[in-house]
């Protein structure tokens, strides 16, 4: 939460509050534009809400590949969303109508926004209180996150952490993992440490986003050589039939050994698209092999493999 924000008559509230609203807004501030900020600006748009999504950064989802945040963005508009970027937020103040939000834009030139309601949706933190850490060893990093070794131990070795108390993604399909992790190696066993490379992330917007493994940026950034391979669901057959043709898969790969370092998807069904990619990079595939698997038709998973063709100069659908 911003600490310069007041909290009169609930005109600002945080992600948890929006779900508590007694009925829907007639206009909406959204100030960040990660999975949480971004989905309830989908959300409350989808109920008819005028929404305005601001985002310091330059582009919507930074912590997505470039390409997908684009493509997000513009569906976001055509959906008739105001989206800003480059937008920093220096207070806010509760009106008789509403909240007038103070900001600047990437020039530092001032502009204000003005809606019933705002949506603070730039960060999480851990909720550490009434756990008794003080009565232990144990110290949170300087962000308030313990840390862990490998499973899940604190410095303490008899003490466990997961979840949103440890800095890692704070996704609940992870912390599930996680205390799975924590429970085995407690009972005795040999548990595999997880490999966060291959955690999926989800951002449940319309479209949806998905991705997992590392972005072309990223990938890029390693020194290694990469390919990259696209198919648009506009020349899906399956997309085509349920009227659902915004987006694309994107897949990223070394070209040494043809390793998929990176699969992101931006889409009808994204986040159900994405596990096929999870298991494939957990098993260390090649995109060749992506599409040597058949898929049935039609179907939204054949993009998969139309983008895994596209990366091979394969293709014969684009």
């Amino acid at each position: 939460m911003l600490p310069f924000l007041t909290r009169d008559g609930k005109r600002v509230i945080t992600s948890d509050e929006a779900l508590e609203l007694p009925r829907i807004p007639r206009s909406l501030v959204v100030v960040g534009s990660g999975a949480v900020g971004s989905e309830f600006a989908s959300l409350y748009r989808s109920f008819g809400t005028e929404v305005t999504l601001l985002e310091a950064l330059p582009r919507l989802l930074p912590q997505e590949d470039e390409e997908i945040s684009a493509a997000l963005t513009r569906a976001f508009v055509q959906r008739g969303i105001a989206c800003r970027t480059g937008v920093t937020v220096r207070g806010a103040k509760v009106t008789a109508d509403g909240v007038r939000v103070e900001a600047t834009d990437s020039d530092g030139k001032p502009e204000t926004f003005e809606a019933e309601i705002l949506l603070v949706a730039v960060s999480r933190e851990p909720v550490t209180d009434g756990l008794g850490l003080e009565t232990t060893s144990i110290r949170p990093n300087p962000a308030g996150f313990v840390e862990v070794n490998e499973f899940m131990q604190t410095r303490d070795p008899d003490i466990y952490a997961i979840g949103d108390l440890v800095p890692t993604p704070g996704t609940a399909h992870l912390a599930s993992k996680e205390g799975i992790l924590a429970v085995e190696h407690m009972a005795g066993l040999d548990p595999r440490p997880i490999r966060y490379e291959t955690v999926p992330n989800a951002v449940y917007t319309d479209p949806e986003v998905a991705s997992v493994g590392l972005t072309e940026e990223a990938a890029r950034a390693t020194g290694q050589p990469i390919a990259v391979g696209r198919f648009p669901f506009t020349h899906s057959t399956k997309a085509m039939i349920s009227g659902q043709q915004v987006g694309l898969v994107k897949i990223v790969s070394e070209t040494r050994y043809d390793e998929v370092l990176g699969v992101h998807v931006v889409g009808p069904h994204a986040t159900e698209l994405i596990g096929e990619a999870a298991v494939g990079m957990t098993l260390e595939t090649t995109t060749e092999e992506f599409f040597r698997a058949v898929r049935p038709h039609p179907t939204l998973s054949e993009a998969v493999m139309e983008a895994a063709e596209n990366l091979h100069g394969e293709s014969i659908h684009i």
